[in-house]
């Protein structure tokens, strides 16, 4: 399989459902921008591992459960985004073990990954959540819906795709080269965030650098970055599902679930005709694409498309 081929597959301190047993970490004082920016990190113990998460939003209603992209961690998340989701319901975020603040051995197939956002929910005492998941997050949220299709009731796709996917009627070119040399460099630039997640026009690139800048805003942002060992697991889950033959393409017509399918015009990461072919498939399926805007088109139109989650989860 080539690399291309690869990345059609990512790329108050009390809250409620805290279990008994965990502790917070740095409570210093924290910039007072959101309840994004200001949310503890949580650690819970899980056999013999700590998960690092955090709890944002109050309220009674299904929580809605963050899946990190490719190499992202918690802090990744944009708070205009997360605060705007946060008004309306409880989000849940974590890092995987072996990932970011999560202590313990990263795993690598998108079967474990999902397993376990099941037995985070299950440790903060939840029987039942919806599910957003970002780039190869999306991914392992569909790896979730298929394996343990009673612990989501719905579930948001962004910037993501099933694996491999056929070119039908013309289709899709994988994701170039340089983007696969870009996403895989040791340490990413700001420029390449640039690069990865937003168009190259003025708009885009200005959305691109004001995500930047509220990434920032969190005090303690960034403490602990992927590991090269923990993402290159991430890799080898990728290339599981990169063939045809390991595609969840073919499997989505088995998923009962409403799911919202989103992704900016012209993702250079999962190419975005990947989201149209899986809201071909997907029975209750909507897709949206925003314009100007790519991979990142969640944080570049972070009102919009909030709006557009918060009626999707809102709808009986």
């Amino acid at each position: 399989m080539t690399s291309s081929q690869n990345l059609q597959a990512l790329h108050p301190s009390t809250a409620a459902g805290v279990p008994a047993g965990t502790s917070s970490e740095g409570t210093a004082a924290r910039r007072a921008s959101g309840p994004t920016v200001s949310a503890p990190t949580l650690r819970m113990p899980l056999d013999g591992q700590e998960i690092a998460y955090r709890v944002i939003g109050h309220g009674t209603g299904i929580p809605l459960l963050l899946l990190n992209r490719f190499r992202g961690t918690m802090d990744h998340w944009d708070p205009k985004l997360i605060d705007a989701l946060a008004a309306k319901r409880p989000v849940l975020m974590f890092d995987q073990p072996g990932f970011g603040r999560s202590s313990g051995v990263p795993e690598d197939s998108l079967q474990a990954f999902a397993a376990m956002a099941t037995r985070v929910v299950a440790q903060l005492n939840h029987r039942q959540v919806d599910v957003m998941g970002f780039s190869m997050g999306g991914t392992v949220a569909l790896q979730l819906l298929l394996d343990h299709p009673e612990r989501v009731r719905r579930a948001v796709i962004a910037g993501s795709g099933p694996g491999h996917v056929p070119a039908e009627g013309g289709g899709v070119a994988p994701a170039d080269a340089s983007v696969w040399q870009v996403a895989t460099k040791p340490v990413n630039s700001d420029e390449d965030f640039l690069f990865l997640f937003f168009e190259p026009t003025p708009t885009s690139r200005a959305a691109g650098q004001a995500y930047l800048a509220r990434l920032a805003q969190r005090e303690d942002a960034f403490a602990r970055q992927v590991e090269p060992a923990a993402w290159q697991a991430q890799l080898k889950a990728a290339m599981a599902v990169g063939s045809e033959g390991g595609s969840l393409l073919p499997r989505l017509k088995d998923v009962p679930h409403p799911v919202l399918v989103a992704n900016g015009r012209h993702d250079v990461m999962v190419p975005t005709y990947a989201s149209y072919a899986m809201a071909q498939r997907l029975p209750h399926a909507r897709l949206v694409v925003y314009p100007d805007s790519g991979h990142g088109f969640l944080f570049q139109h972070a009102e919009s498309f909030s709006d557009e989650v918060n009626r999707f989860l809102d709808a009986p």
